[in-house]
Protein backbone atom coordinates (compact mmCIF):
# COMPACT_ATOMS: atom_id res chain seq x y z
CA UNK A 1 0.00 0.00 0.00
CA UNK A 2 1.49 3.63 -0.84
CA UNK A 3 0.65 6.18 1.49
CA UNK A 4 -0.10 9.82 -0.30
CA UNK A 5 -0.40 13.17 0.69
CA UNK A 6 -2.82 15.76 -1.98
CA UNK A 7 -2.32 19.39 -1.90
CA UNK A 8 -5.01 21.27 -3.84
CA UNK A 9 -7.18 18.59 -1.85
CA UNK A 10 -10.73 20.72 -2.41
CA UNK A 11 -9.87 21.40 -6.41
CA UNK A 12 -10.83 19.92 -9.38
CA UNK A 13 -7.91 17.89 -9.66
CA UNK A 14 -7.70 17.42 -6.14
CA UNK A 15 -11.38 15.77 -5.78
CA UNK A 16 -11.38 13.13 -7.87
CA UNK A 17 -7.58 12.00 -6.79
CA UNK A 18 -8.81 12.09 -3.59
CA UNK A 19 -11.72 9.86 -4.62
CA UNK A 20 -10.58 7.40 -6.82
CA UNK A 21 -7.60 6.81 -4.00
CA UNK A 22 -10.01 6.04 -1.02
CA UNK A 23 -11.87 3.70 -3.24
CA UNK A 24 -8.01 1.94 -4.67
CA UNK A 25 -6.78 -0.31 -1.71
CA UNK A 26 -3.72 0.48 -3.05
CA UNK A 27 -3.35 3.52 -1.41
CA UNK A 28 -3.77 4.98 1.37
CA UNK A 29 -4.66 8.83 1.74
CA UNK A 30 -2.94 10.16 5.10
CA UNK A 31 -2.73 14.12 3.89
CA UNK A 32 -5.06 16.25 2.67
CA UNK A 33 -3.73 19.83 2.19
CA UNK A 34 -5.04 23.41 1.25
CA UNK A 35 -4.22 26.68 1.17
CA UNK A 36 -4.39 28.51 4.64
CA UNK A 37 -7.58 30.28 4.79
CA UNK A 38 -9.44 27.92 2.53
CA UNK A 39 -13.38 27.95 2.39
CA UNK A 40 -13.04 23.38 2.79
CA UNK A 41 -10.20 23.86 5.72
CA UNK A 42 -11.58 21.73 8.37
CA UNK A 43 -13.64 19.63 5.76
CA UNK A 44 -13.44 15.61 5.54
CA UNK A 45 -11.80 14.84 2.56
CA UNK A 46 -13.98 12.25 1.80
CA UNK A 47 -17.22 14.28 2.06
CA UNK A 48 -15.66 16.87 0.27
CA UNK A 49 -14.67 14.04 -3.04
CA UNK A 50 -18.22 12.84 -2.40
CA UNK A 51 -17.19 9.28 -1.27
CA UNK A 52 -18.40 10.10 2.89
CA UNK A 53 -16.60 10.96 5.83
CA UNK A 54 -13.47 9.10 6.45
CA UNK A 55 -11.78 10.98 9.42
CA UNK A 56 -9.08 12.75 7.14
CA UNK A 57 -9.86 16.83 7.67
CA UNK A 58 -8.46 19.07 5.45
CA UNK A 59 -5.90 20.84 6.62
CA UNK A 60 -2.53 23.58 5.63
CA UNK A 61 -0.12 21.08 7.46
CA UNK A 62 1.64 17.99 6.23
CA UNK A 63 -0.01 15.79 8.26
CA UNK A 64 1.05 11.80 8.49
CA UNK A 65 4.04 10.11 6.79
CA UNK A 66 3.50 10.07 3.65
CA UNK A 67 5.65 8.49 0.59
CA UNK A 68 4.18 10.84 -2.06
CA UNK A 69 3.29 14.11 -2.22
CA UNK A 70 0.48 14.54 -4.97
CA UNK A 71 1.02 18.23 -6.05
CA UNK A 72 -1.97 19.47 -8.05
CA UNK A 73 -1.72 23.54 -7.14
CA UNK A 74 0.23 26.27 -7.97
CA UNK A 75 3.12 26.77 -9.10
CA UNK A 76 3.90 29.16 -5.73
CA UNK A 77 2.51 26.98 -4.06
CA UNK A 78 3.97 23.78 -5.28
CA UNK A 79 7.65 25.19 -4.65
CA UNK A 80 6.55 25.66 -0.62
CA UNK A 81 5.75 22.18 -0.49
CA UNK A 82 8.69 20.86 -3.08
CA UNK A 83 11.05 22.44 0.05
CA UNK A 84 8.93 20.42 2.44
CA UNK A 85 9.15 17.19 0.27
CA UNK A 86 12.50 17.81 0.28
CA UNK A 87 13.42 18.63 4.30
CA UNK A 88 11.44 15.12 5.01
CA UNK A 89 12.82 13.02 2.02
CA UNK A 90 9.24 12.29 0.91
CA UNK A 91 9.02 11.60 -3.55
CA UNK A 92 6.72 13.96 -5.42
CA UNK A 93 4.79 13.79 -8.31
CA UNK A 94 3.88 17.11 -9.76
CA UNK A 95 1.12 18.08 -12.27
CA UNK A 96 0.98 21.51 -11.38
CA UNK A 97 1.20 23.75 -15.20
CA UNK A 98 2.33 27.03 -15.68
CA UNK A 99 6.16 26.43 -13.98
CA UNK A 100 8.38 29.48 -15.19
CA UNK A 101 12.22 28.06 -16.52
CA UNK A 102 13.27 29.30 -13.23
CA UNK A 103 10.60 27.18 -10.77
CA UNK A 104 11.22 23.90 -12.94
CA UNK A 105 15.16 24.22 -12.43
CA UNK A 106 13.95 24.35 -8.70
CA UNK A 107 12.73 21.14 -9.38
CA UNK A 108 15.27 19.84 -11.17
CA UNK A 109 17.17 20.55 -8.10
CA UNK A 110 15.46 19.05 -6.02
CA UNK A 111 14.97 16.15 -7.62
CA UNK A 112 19.05 15.45 -6.74
CA UNK A 113 18.09 14.64 -3.11
CA UNK A 114 14.20 13.08 -4.51
CA UNK A 115 12.50 10.75 -6.61
CA UNK A 116 9.86 13.39 -8.67
CA UNK A 117 8.03 12.24 -11.30
CA UNK A 118 6.76 15.73 -13.20
CA UNK A 119 4.80 16.17 -16.34
CA UNK A 120 2.21 18.33 -17.30
CA UNK A 121 -0.53 15.62 -18.09
CA UNK A 122 -0.73 12.18 -16.39
CA UNK A 123 -2.88 10.84 -19.39
CA UNK A 124 -1.73 7.65 -20.25
CA UNK A 125 -2.81 8.96 -24.18
CA UNK A 126 -1.11 12.02 -23.68
CA UNK A 127 2.13 10.56 -23.09
CA UNK A 128 1.61 8.16 -25.80
CA UNK A 129 1.26 11.36 -28.07
CA UNK A 130 4.55 12.99 -26.29
CA UNK A 131 6.28 9.82 -27.61
CA UNK A 132 5.07 9.48 -31.46
CA UNK A 133 4.22 12.91 -31.68
CA UNK A 134 8.46 13.65 -32.29
CA UNK A 135 8.67 10.36 -34.68
CA UNK A 136 5.64 11.53 -36.84
CA UNK A 137 7.57 14.92 -37.12
CA UNK A 138 10.98 13.18 -37.77
CA UNK A 139 9.25 11.15 -40.58
CA UNK A 140 7.22 13.87 -42.25
CA UNK A 141 10.33 15.73 -42.85
CA UNK A 142 10.41 19.48 -43.40
CA UNK A 143 7.78 20.27 -45.93
CA UNK A 144 5.34 19.86 -43.45
CA UNK A 145 3.75 22.93 -41.40
CA UNK A 146 2.99 21.95 -37.91
CA UNK A 147 -0.07 23.64 -36.04
CA UNK A 148 -0.85 22.86 -32.58
CA UNK A 149 -4.48 23.75 -31.25
CA UNK A 150 -5.43 23.32 -27.46
CA UNK A 151 -8.81 23.74 -25.75
CA UNK A 152 -9.77 23.73 -22.08
CA UNK A 153 -12.26 24.86 -19.10
CA UNK A 154 -12.89 28.97 -18.63
CA UNK A 155 -11.30 28.42 -15.66
CA UNK A 156 -7.73 27.22 -16.88
CA UNK A 157 -5.18 29.79 -15.86
CA UNK A 158 -2.21 29.18 -17.99
CA UNK A 159 -2.20 29.88 -21.93
CA UNK A 160 -1.15 27.54 -23.93
CA UNK A 161 -1.10 24.39 -21.45
CA UNK A 162 1.70 22.79 -20.15
CA UNK A 163 0.44 19.73 -22.65
CA UNK A 164 0.31 21.59 -25.80
CA UNK A 165 4.05 23.21 -25.30
CA UNK A 166 5.00 19.42 -24.21
CA UNK A 167 4.54 18.24 -27.45
CA UNK A 168 6.07 21.13 -29.48
CA UNK A 169 8.63 20.45 -27.14
CA UNK A 170 9.10 16.95 -28.53
CA UNK A 171 8.28 17.46 -31.52
CA UNK A 172 11.51 20.15 -31.52
CA UNK A 173 14.05 18.11 -29.74
CA UNK A 174 13.42 15.24 -32.99
CA UNK A 175 13.29 17.45 -35.69
CA UNK A 176 16.46 20.41 -34.27
CA UNK A 177 14.18 23.60 -33.65
CA UNK A 178 14.54 25.64 -30.64
CA UNK A 179 12.21 26.17 -28.24
CA UNK A 180 10.16 28.69 -27.74
CA UNK A 181 12.34 30.44 -30.74
CA UNK A 182 10.04 28.61 -33.54
CA UNK A 183 6.60 29.41 -31.46
CA UNK A 184 4.28 31.32 -32.85
CA UNK A 185 1.42 31.97 -30.54
CA UNK A 186 -1.86 32.91 -32.38
CA UNK A 187 -1.79 35.06 -35.83
CA UNK A 188 -3.32 38.45 -36.62
CA UNK A 189 -3.20 41.29 -39.67
CA UNK A 190 -0.26 40.28 -42.08
CA UNK A 191 2.05 37.20 -41.14
CA UNK A 192 3.02 34.75 -43.51
CA UNK A 193 4.09 31.74 -42.56
CA UNK A 194 7.97 30.97 -42.10
CA UNK A 195 9.95 28.25 -42.64
CA UNK A 196 9.96 25.63 -39.51
CA UNK A 197 7.40 27.55 -37.60
CA UNK A 198 4.97 25.55 -35.23
CA UNK A 199 1.91 27.42 -34.70
CA UNK A 200 0.64 27.32 -31.13
CA UNK A 201 -3.25 27.99 -30.53
CA UNK A 202 -5.43 28.19 -27.21
CA UNK A 203 -8.73 28.07 -26.84
CA UNK A 204 -11.18 28.55 -23.30
CA UNK A 205 -14.84 27.12 -23.29
CA UNK A 206 -17.38 26.11 -20.82
CA UNK A 207 -16.26 23.16 -19.21
CA UNK A 208 -13.98 21.35 -21.78
CA UNK A 209 -11.34 19.19 -19.99
CA UNK A 210 -8.67 19.09 -22.54
CA UNK A 211 -8.38 18.54 -26.63
CA UNK A 212 -4.68 19.05 -27.99
CA UNK A 213 -4.37 18.70 -31.74
CA UNK A 214 -1.14 18.30 -33.56
CA UNK A 215 -1.61 19.18 -37.42
CA UNK A 216 1.07 18.36 -40.06
CA UNK A 217 0.41 19.86 -43.26
CA UNK A 218 1.60 20.13 -46.91
CA UNK A 219 0.20 21.11 -50.33
CA UNK A 220 -1.34 17.79 -50.79
CA UNK A 221 -2.04 16.48 -47.89
CA UNK A 222 -3.05 16.91 -43.64
CA UNK A 223 -2.14 14.50 -40.89
CA UNK A 224 -3.39 14.91 -37.65
CA UNK A 225 -2.58 13.68 -34.16
CA UNK A 226 -5.28 14.10 -31.45
CA UNK A 227 -6.20 13.63 -28.13
CA UNK A 228 -9.65 14.36 -26.25
CA UNK A 229 -9.99 14.02 -22.41
CA UNK A 230 -13.26 13.09 -21.57
CA UNK A 231 -12.98 13.34 -17.49
CA UNK A 232 -10.34 14.52 -15.14
CA UNK A 233 -10.37 10.54 -13.76
CA UNK A 234 -7.91 9.87 -16.90
CA UNK A 235 -5.43 12.40 -15.06
CA UNK A 236 -6.12 11.10 -11.67
CA UNK A 237 -5.64 7.37 -12.71
CA UNK A 238 -2.76 8.29 -14.07
CA UNK A 239 -1.25 10.84 -11.36
CA UNK A 240 -1.75 7.60 -8.68
CA UNK A 241 -0.05 5.21 -11.24
CA UNK A 242 2.63 7.79 -11.01
CA UNK A 243 2.22 7.77 -7.20
CA UNK A 244 2.73 4.02 -6.64
CA UNK A 245 5.88 3.56 -9.17
CA UNK A 246 7.91 6.48 -7.89
CA UNK A 247 7.23 5.24 -4.41
CA UNK A 248 10.43 4.22 -2.93
CA UNK A 249 12.92 4.84 -5.98
CA UNK A 250 15.86 6.50 -5.73
CA UNK A 251 16.65 10.65 -6.16
CA UNK A 252 16.28 11.33 -9.77
CA UNK A 253 13.77 13.41 -12.19
CA UNK A 254 11.28 11.14 -13.84
CA UNK A 255 8.22 11.34 -16.28
CA UNK A 256 5.20 10.12 -17.03
CA UNK A 257 7.50 8.25 -19.75
CA UNK A 258 9.09 6.66 -17.43
CA UNK A 259 6.70 5.40 -15.65
CA UNK A 260 4.58 4.08 -18.58
CA UNK A 261 7.13 3.09 -20.64
CA UNK A 262 10.74 2.82 -18.60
Amino acid sequence: MTKIALTGAAGRMGRRIAALALEDKRFRLVSAMEMPGHQAMGSDVGTLCGRGPVGLAVSENLQGDPQVILDFSTPESTLAWLAAAREKKIAMVIGTTGLTESQLAEVADSASEIPIVQAPNMSVGVNLLFKIVGEVAQALGEDYDIEITEAHHRFKKDAPSGTALGLARSVCQATGRAMPDVLVHGRSGACPRKPGEIGMHAIRLGDTVGEHSVCFGNLGETVTLSHSAHTRDTFARGALRAAEWVAGRKAGLYTMQDVLFG
